[in-house]
C-alpha cells in the first residue's frame, strides 16, 4: 500500500524543516522589545540578556494579538521567553538591573540595624544576607537586581519573618514599590 507523499515528508527526519508542515501552531507578538520566541518541532526560546537601568515603557500597542491556533498570542512582550510546539521549552534567565536611588541603601541599612535587635533565627539571617547583597550592589554600582527586590518585598509583605513588623521594613517596601512600579 502506497503512503501519502505529504505524510512521508512531514514525518521523515531527513526532510528539510522548510518542507514539513507543523501542527504546533505559531506565535503572534504585537510589540516585542526583548526576550525570545520560538515555534516548531523542536522549538526552544531562551532569554539570557542583561538589562540595566530603569526600564522604558514599551511602545504603545492598541491591537490584539492574532489568534494563533495551537500557538501563543502576545500583545506586548518586554522580555522573557515564549515557546510553542511539540518539544517547546522557554527559559527566561535574564537579569534586570534597576537604577537604585540612594534612599534604598539608606532604608536597607536602617532595617539591617533593626534586625540586630531581633533574635538571630535562620530566617533573620537569610534576610540579613539578602539585605547585605542589595546594600552592597546599590552602594558599589548604583543598581540592584529586580529579582532581589521582589524577593525582599515578598519576605517583608508576607510576614514571613519577625522583621515584617518593623517600621523600617515598611520604609524598604515603600521604596521598592516606587522603584519597581
Amino acid at each position: 500500500m502506497a503512503q501519502d507523499p505529504q505524510t512521508d515528508a512531514e514525518t521523515d527526519p531527513e526532510t528539510p524543516p522548510a518542507t514539513r508542515s507543523s501542527a504546533s501552531g505559531g506565535i503572534s507578538i504585537g510589540v516585542m522589545t526583548g526576550g525570545a520566541a520560538a515555534t516548531g518541532d523542536r522549538a526552544s526560546a531562551e532569554d539570557r540578556s542583561r538589562r540595566a537601568g530603569t526600564p522604558t515603557p514599551p511602545p504603545s500597542y492598541t491591537g490584539a494579538p492574532t489568534n494563533v491556533p495551537g500557538g501563543i498570542g502576545i500583545g506586548v512582550m518586554t522580555g522573557g521567553a515564549a515557546a510553542s510546539g511539540a518539544d517547546a521549552k522557554a527559559v527566561d534567565a535574564s537579569e534586570q538591573l534597576l537604577d537604585a536611588p540612594p534612599e534604598l541603601a539608606m532604608t536597607v541599612r536602617m532595617l539591617r540595624e533593626h534586625l540586630g535587635m531581633l533574635n538571630r533565627t535562620p530566617d533573620i539571617a537569610e534576610l540579613d544576607d539578602g539585605l547585605n547583597e542589595i546594600e552592597e550592589g546599590v552602594t558599589s554600582t548604583g543598581q540592584v537586581r529586580r529579582d532581589r527586590l521582589q524577593w525582599l518585598r515578598d519576605r517583608l509583605t508576607l510576614g514571613a519573618t519577625a522583621a515584617a513588623g518593623l517600621a523600617s521594613a515598611t520604609a524598604v517596601v515603600e521604596t521598592i514599590a516606587q522603584l519597581t512600579g
